[in-house]
């Protein structure tokens, strides 16, 4: 019989769920609108494990926004999710279907998927980069997760590229989120939705005068704080991912930015190993695989 595995990835819009196997194939996968109020959200995912029970699965694997804490599978802030704040989500649903439940941070979980399956495989040290709403990530140390003392490794957002902090505007999340830049490139351009990536990147690829520059400020942006990573860490590879990914003007303009940085810092350039940069593997699924993962490495059975 084949052994299957229940993931959730639990995101501020949709709620997406999949049946994989051992190996990471893909049996089924579903999405639903995120509840939110917390009595809708508990009935939703039991909804979803039920109907996932018959077929005889081994585990349920969560990725969720906000801190996680590992052995307790407690969910701290919760993001845009503020009912998940305090939730244990391995306790209610280990007790109450004797599975065995795993939970973790989003942006770790896209790490893990990129470790197990895609770019980040047998790289030593890599880092994921999620460019989405704000800013998320995971880094591989010495082939292993870096979670840190407080479960809070890997939260870009809180990073702060300006000279002061009196605003969070200055933080990561708000000059490194994706959603802003191309919101504010489609202001220029007049569109009427504002959310119009399509046309933002026409215009981009055509060379807009009204947009380049907002792009460009961007990729440097991301750029200055892979840079600053890579000071600390001195990593071999980052791997960029989140639904902006797609388009190749992202890795190819932060890849840019970050050798334009090195060019004018000459001090820099001259001793800092440059890393490997790349597009992610995974797109928008990447939490449901590294979820699972994350799962197996607790059950002691990853491959």
């Amino acid at each position: 019989m084949l052994t299957t595995y229940l993931s959730i990835d639990i995101g501020g819009t949709n709620l997406k769920y999949a049946l994989l196997d051992h190996s990471g194939n893909l049996i089924s996968r579903n999405t639903v609108k995120t509840p939110h109020t917390l009595d809708e959200f508990l009935s939703t995912v039991k909804q979803i494990i039920e109907m996932n029970i018959r077929h005889h699965i081994k585990g349920i694997a969560f990725s969720v926004p906000g801190k996680v804490a590992r052995q307790s599978g407690t969910v701290y802030y919760g993001g845009s999710l503020p009912f998940l704040d305090h939730l244990s989500l391995k306790q209610i649903f280990e007790s109450q279907y004797h599975l065995p439940v795993s939970v973790e941070n989003d942006g770790k979980s896209a790490a893990l998927a990129e470790q197990w399956l895609g770019q980040l495989k047998n790289v030593e040290n890599g880092a994921m980069i999620v460019l989405g709403t704000g800013v998320g990530g995971g880094i591989i140390i010495n082939h292993q997760l870096l979670r840190g003392t407080h479960s809070q490794a890997g939260e870009l957002s809180f990073m702060n590229l300006a000279d002061h902090t009196s605003t969070s505007e200055n933080l990561l999340g708000f000059s490194g989120s994706a959603v802003r830049m191309i919101e504010a490139c489609a202001h220029q351009l007049g569109l009427a939705d504002i959310n119009d990536g399509y046309s933002v990147f026409e215009a981009i690829e055509a060379g807009d005068s009204r947009v380049l520059p907002i792009f460009e400020k961007y990729c440097a942006t991301i750029a200055t704080m892979m840079l600053n990573i890579q000071s600390v860490i001195d990593i071999q590879r980052f791997v960029i991912g989140g639904g902006i990914s797609a388009q190749p003007l992202v890795v190819s303009g932060i890849t840019n930015a970050f050798h334009k940085i090195l060019t004018n810092l000459p001090l820099l350039g001259k001793q800092l190993q440059i890393p490997e940069i790349l597009t992610a593997h995974f797109k928008s699924d990447a939490n449901l695989y590294g979820a699972l993962y994350n799962l197996l490495i607790e059950l002691d059975v990853a491959a």
